[in-house]
């Protein structure tokens, strides 16, 4: 009934049971808290915790966000509606015309959130951003550990009026970048066949993107 009702009482609960002893203590005069340093009573109960822990984990297969399922079955229309219906709803709009320092910032600003979605992935891909390759430098690169997962290669781009009339315009230009500039040099020369490198032009304008 205590741990139903307070988060906080298993602390009480190990204590008690002597799973764990109070280091220090320390009572703080001003808001009259009190406050425990905690640690494991001996090696035997280090080990129990050690392997309860790796039990937990052991038969548990990667959970991947929506967007990451999308990326790694090559399903452009669910990369697209996981980006526009969830993540980019939290996103505040971009205005670039205005001064030429901000022109790079929403790039960088998407940029950021999908290397932070594809943190998920650390041990089944080598993650780099942002390096040399060919003759250029590509966005991100995500090179496959094993042999049954495809290399991906995604490059980013602002949807400029000036140059395109629309999003899909912005894609074609991150895609003909990819092949131009030869951003797939790194992974072949690693002897990863063409065919099982994926690439992913994102167009960006305000709060919209579109992945293709």
């Amino acid at each position: 009934g205590a741990l139903e009702g307070d988060e906080n009482a298993i602390w009480s609960l190990l204590l008690a049971s002597g799973y764990l002893k109070a280091e220090s203590y320390t009572f703080c005069e001003e808001y009259g808290s009190e406050e425990y340093e905690l640690v494991l009573t001996n090696r035997e109960v280090r080990n129990m915790f050690h392997n309860l822990i790796k039990r937990w984990f052991k038969e548990d297969r990667p959970s991947y966000n929506g967007f990451i399922k999308a990326l790694l079955c090559g399903n452009r229309k669910e990369m697209n509606i996981y980006m526009n219906k969830v993540a980019l709803a939290t996103f505040s709009s971009f205005d670039t015309g205005k001064k030429p320092s901000e022109a790079t910032e929403p790039e960088r600003f998407y940029h950021g959130f999908v290397l932070g979605l594809l943190v998920e992935l650390r041990g089944r891909y080598t993650l780099t951003s942002n390096r040399e390759s060919g003759f250029g430098r590509y966005d991100v690169m995500l090179e496959p550990c094993g042999k049954e997962d495809p290399a991906i290669i995604l490059e980013f781009k602002v949807h400029e009026p000036d140059e395109e009339r629309t999003l899909e315009e912005t894609v074609q230009s991150a895609l003909t970048q990819i092949e131009e500039k030869h951003y797939a040099a790194a992974l072949e020369a690693r002897r990863i066949e063409p065919e099982r490198i994926h690439k992913y032009g994102f167009a960006f304008e305000g709060k919209k993107v579109l992945i293709g």
